[in-house]
């Protein structure tokens, strides 16, 4: 069972099918698909319902692979964080997308600590980390004031497309 995690500024509940439109109205920026090494541009209510149909599967498993919540400000989806390829009692991944109206907020700082504390007690992980594109400032800052310490520069490390980029790797350890 993924609980629902609740901050004064939003609450971070787990994807719901009725998500859809929000979704895919607020990811379809394209800011946020250059930010991030998966979300494509355009994103259509197909591929919001696509993405949703395979994250609610997955979390249903008795062990989840993968964990999402969405992000809720005034009830509506305005992102989304999540764990991913989680190794129980080891590692799992951070990823994140904000809609561009709610940049700056301090809303993905307390979404990243929120699931990290929750990573780090419900699958016991001793290691969670990020790659941000060298670029994305506000991702590393997101991060940094989260805990987490960049931990270096993995050359040609992301294929987003057709093209080949340099991330960076941040951490945070237990």
């Amino acid at each position: 069972m993924i609980p629902i995690l609740r901050s004064t500024k939003f609450v971070l509940r787990p994807f719901r099918q009725s998500d859809a439109r929000s979704l895919a109205a607020h990811i379809h920026d394209r800011e946020i698909a250059r930010n991030t090494a998966n979300i494509p541009y355009p994103y259509t209510l197909k591929d919001a319902r696509r993405w949703l149909e395979k994250t609610i599967k997955d979390m249903q498993e008795r062990r989840p692979k993968n964990v999402n919540f969405a992000i809720l400000v005034d009830r509506g989806v305005v992102g989304g964080i999540g764990l991913h390829n989680i190794k129980h009692a080891h590692k799992a991944e951070i990823g994140y997308w904000l809609a561009r109206p709610y940049w700056g907020q301090g809303i993905m700082t307390q979404a990243v600590r929120l699931v990290m504390r929750y990573g780090f007690h419900r699958f016991k992980l001793k290691r969670i980390f990020a790659f941000t594109f060298p670029w994305n400032k506000g991702s590393q800052r997101v991060l940094l004031k989260a805990g987490f310490r960049r931990e270096g520069l993995l050359k040609k490390n992301v294929k987003k497309g057709n093209k080949i980029f340099d991330s960076l790797i941040y951490a945070k350890v237990r």
